[in-house]
């Protein structure tokens, strides 16, 4: 695992001096105190990726050169096409080597994490590069209009390196991913669309429909209702319970509804990773991130049982199982 996130801290106070917000009013409901931003214009996602797949690599124990393949997953790609995969993949020196982005937002890693188990199963590729890269301060509403929103995110990036393991017992157990279009404008930007002609207009950046759109309320209960259910589902069917878990790296999107999850699904406070406090939500990033530092604070060790969950734009919604 690897990650980084810029160096600028943008705290809930500095928000406040921004729009109509408080640190307490932030707090009580997100759980956030700060995030980071991207220092300067010019830093994509796709910059912030590199030193978190040289870390990764590292702490892997091989060179970036081994890898093999690339999987980006992210909703803020650094231009509308090309994707954000191919130009990670030239910054590492890695000519040739194929890139695959998907848009999968918040469940971006656990998707990217099925394909990948499955390239590697198969015997296509041996070191994939698994990356969530997010710049979401570029594209944010900092109005009162869209405070609600705004107050949430974050950028990062994080990698993990899937390959195959010489112990049996160790590495990706299973992973289970959903998806319900109907909930698709409860959490969304509407423009620019290819659907419209044109694209993008001044009356679209005027009504501010150029900016991420959510239906908190709805949000909250679809979250809380899927994640448990789809962790149960992964348990299930690998003859586990909640009880065999050492540790669950959920999405950070609010510590609430992780909070509410884990009291669902039975699973203790102190086994539940949360850095939501510090970067708020990076989307593809947070599970990745949130597993990287776990692991550097010896809170995630050898042996480990994990279980990741998430929720997001879509819907989509996922649950994995890994051995550490």
């Amino acid at each position: 695992m690897g990650h980084y996130v810029p160096s600028k801290v943008v705290t809930n106070d500095d928000l406040a001096q921004m729009f109509d917000t408080s640190d307490e009013w932030i707090r009580q409901r997100t759980g956030i105190q700060e995030r980071r931003f991207i220092e300067e214009d010019g830093i994509g996602a796709s910059d912030l990726a590199v030193p978190a797949v040289k870390m990764a690599c590292k702490n892997a124990g091989i060179e970036v050169s081994d890898i093999d393949a690339i999987i980006f997953a992210t909703l803020s790609p650094d231009y509308t096409f090309p994707g954000s995969g191919v130009l990670v993949g030239d910054k590492l020196g890695l000519p040739g080597v194929p890139a695959l982005d998907i848009r999968n937002q918040c469940s971006g890693f656990l998707y990217g994490l099925q394909v990948a188990d499955a390239w590697v199963r198969c015997g296509m590729y041996k070191r994939v590069a698994l990356i969530g890269g997010e710049v979401h301060s570029t594209g944010l509403d900092f109005s009162n209009e869209g405070r609600d929103v705004a107050v949430l995110f974050g950028d990062g990036a994080a990698c993990a390196i899937i390959g195959p393991s010489e112990d049996d017992a160790r590495g990706v157990i299973d992973v289970k991913v959903h998806a319900d279009g109907s909930g698709a404008k409860l959490l969304w930007i509407e423009a620019p669309a290819s659907n419209r002609m044109p694209r993008i207009t001044h009356e679209m950046i005027d009504e501010r429909r150029v900016y991420p759109q959510m239906n908190g309320k709805q949000v909250f209960r679809w979250a809380t209702s899927k994640m448990p259910e789809v962790s149960l589902e992964v348990l299930g069917r690998n003859g586990l319970t909640a009880a065999d878990i050492d540790l669950m790296v959920p999405h950070q999107a609010n510590a609430r509804i992780n909070e509410f999850v884990a009291g669902k699904l039975g699973i203790p406070p102190e086994k539940v990773m949360q850095n939501i406090h510090k970067y708020g939500n990076t989307t593809a990033a947070s599970i990745p991130l949130a597993l990287s530092e776990a692991i550097q604070e010896g809170r995630a060790r050898k042996g480990d049982l994990i279980l990741f969950a998430a929720f997001g734009s879509g819907f989509t919604w996922g649950a994995g199982l890994v051995r550490l």
